[in-house]
């Protein structure tokens, strides 16, 4: 029971950095394709390493804490 609780705890883990990631670059191809949001392309490349970031630290908490249950 515990590889196959391994197993999915990995693959969900996997899945909070994708849908992480996918929605920083969606994030990022609106700020810049919309005119309306272009004052916000100084912000885009900060932006995207504390979103990344945070998806990564997201992944790394839940599976850390998910040993003691």
């Amino acid at each position: 029971m515990k590889i196959i609780k391994a197993i999915y705890n990995f693959i969900v883990g996997g899945m909070v950095i994708l849908i992480g990631v996918a929605l920083v670059v969606t994030v990022l191809a609106l700020i810049n394709n919309v005119s309306a949001l272009a004052p916000l392309k100084d912000f885009s490349g900060p932006f995207l390493v504390i979103a990344v970031l945070s998806s990564l630290v997201a992944t790394l908490s839940r599976e850390a804490f998910s040993f003691h249950r």
